[in-house]
């Protein structure tokens, strides 16, 4: 998966990022607490996205932005949290 297949939205304090893909859609969403840190809630794979590494394209797009953005990420989902200790490289982005 790239990132030009990865879309992110903002209303209020909530965010989302949306992968679509072979008609089907994943999505990541997070609250933003402050500018300086975001909560990642919720990731949502369809079965029919499941082992393609969409989860896992939505989370590397969620840090990439946090490094560029300079916010830190609290990964309150589950499936971010496991992301988060797969990738010890990641760990400059997350507020754990």
């Amino acid at each position: 998966m790239s990132e030009q297949d990865i879309s992110r939205s903002v209303q209020g304090s909530k965010g989302q990022y949306v992968l679509r893909a072979n008609g089907h859609e994943a999505d990541l969403t997070y609250s933003i607490l402050s500018p300086q840190t975001v909560i990642a809630d919720h990731t949502e794979v369809p079965e029919s996205l499941r082992g393609t590494g969409a989860g896992l394209a939505l989370v590397t797009q969620l840090v990439r932005d946090a490094r560029k953005e300079g916010f830190k990420i609290v990964p309150l989902c589950p499936f971010v949290n496991a992301q988060r200790r797969r990738h010890p490289e990641w760990a400059d982005a997350f507020n754990v």
